[in-house]
């Protein structure tokens, strides 16, 4: 029988009743034929409340008894929407990260997935079972003890359980009912897309969109895996959503087909740097191992041999960033005059793999732009995606703005 993967996320399965609407779209997929691995989440707000708990009591935790207690929750809906598909006469059981095994490295609250074995879930269907019902976002350490890995997991469960077992597809059922332009929250006229090139996917995912984790989308496109993103709030499945999938299913590619946001940048500048080989690497071997995950990065023209340098990073890491450089600073491997930190920024990005072959995208970008009065303090690229950096106040106008000039609310 095709093999169908079925990711559940906290708002699907938030209570008793929706555990039983989800449940149901995965009976009906058993009646069509299809053996199912469902992925659940937590219900909504568990894992927040979980953490909250082990901060509570142990601030400084031990990384291991975190994961022991966080991925509870996953396993909690796991065993009740087993209960509930047996209730509709459907042979299911639950199963917990170890018991599969989802194998994993030992990086506690951030693993990543090294193997899934297939021979424990593969006799049970064979048995007779028609869906396995598996908790997201756990695995097992060598070591032998439980992983979580990290927000977002069950996302990357999902897909990776796909790609493992050969699944048709991969379908996500979530709170919104597709993949749009943009956030239809600050533009009215953002447009639900049919498909989507795994590139375009993870570029949106990394800029800021949060439809689907990034992790999650790497692993689709490394193994062409087709994702499909739905909402489980309706109560039938027409063949509606989003299909991720590769840029070959696509008919005709458009120059741009999304505009993503990240409203929590800051702009970081090193004043007064030595212009000299080597000391790139004394800036930014620091802030890596401090843990900073910088983005754009600009250097300024030299002058008498001194330059600035300018970075964006998320705006709760300016701490670490700044820690970092004044140590290397006053460990006299570094020499700047001044550090400044602009943390009202946002960073806003168009998407589209014809930008690959369609020449005048950036021009048609800062043209909007500047006929809104929105000045551009950072600008990066890449083969499908121009991003830059704003002030935060701009943020939406800039959003609409670039919807508008790139014609997104036409399909096709």
């Amino acid at each position: 029988m095709a093999r169908l993967v079925m990711k559940f996320g906290g708002t699907s399965v938030a209570d008793p009743a929706r555990i039983r609407a989800s449940a149901r779209k995965v009976a009906r997929e058993v009646e069509a034929g299809h053996d199912v691995i469902v992925i659940v989440s937590a219900m909504a707000g568990r894992t927040n409340e979980l953490v909250g708990f082990v901060n509570e009591i142990a601030p400084f935790y031990d990384a291991r008894e975190y994961d022991a207690v966080v991925s509870s929750g996953e396993n909690v809906t796991a065993g009740l929407m087993a209960l509930m598909l047996q209730q509709m006469e459907v042979p299911a059981r639950s199963w917990q990260g170890w018991q599969v095994p989802l194998r994993t490295n030992s990086a506690h609250g951030a693993a990543r997935i090294m193997d899934i074995e297939r021979d424990a879930i593969e006799a049970k269907f064979a048995e007779g079972m028609r869906v396995a019902v598996v908790a997201g976002f756990q695995g097992l350490s060598p070591e032998g003890r439980i992983t979580t890995l990290g927000r977002g997991g069950s996302d990357t469960t999902a897909v990776a359980f796909a790609a493992a077992f050969g699944a048709l597809r991969c379908d996500i059922y979530t709170d919104v009912d597709g993949v749009y332009t943009t956030d239809p929250r600050i533009c009215a006229r953002a447009r639900r897309l049919d498909r989507i090139a795994f590139e375009e996917m993870l570029e949106l995912a990394s800029l800021g969109a949060k439809v689907l984790q990034t992790r999650s989308v790497e692993l689709a496109m490394r193994y062409n895996v087709p994702v499909r993103v739905l909402t489980s709030f309706e109560e039938t499945d027409d063949g509606s959503g989003t299909l991720v999938c590769g840029e070959e299913e696509i008919m005709e590619s458009r120059v741009v087909s999304g505009v993503a946001y990240s409203r929590d940048e800051a702009k970081l500048t090193l004043s007064s740097v030595a212009d000299r080989p080597g000391i790139a690497a004394a800036i930014f071997e620091p802030l890596a191992e401090a843990g900073v995950n910088v983005d754009m990065i600009v250097q300024n023209i030299s002058e008498e041999g001194r330059t600035d340098m300018t970075f964006s990073c998320p705006i709760d890491q300016v701490p670490h960033a700044e820690r970092a450089l004044n140590a290397v600073r006053e460990a006299g491997n570094l020499n700047f005059a001044e550090l400044s930190a602009n943390t009202e920024v946002a960073k806003v990005s168009v998407v589209g793999i014809g930008m690959r072959s369609h020449a005048g995208v950036a021009a048609r970008m800062f043209r909007a732009l500047y006929d809104e009065g929105i000045n551009i303090k950072v600008i990066t690229t890449s083969e499908i995606k121009i991003s830059v950096l704003i002030e935060r106040k701009y943020m939406e106008l800039a959003v609409q703005a670039l919807h508008d000039a790139f014609e997104l609310e036409k399909a096709g």
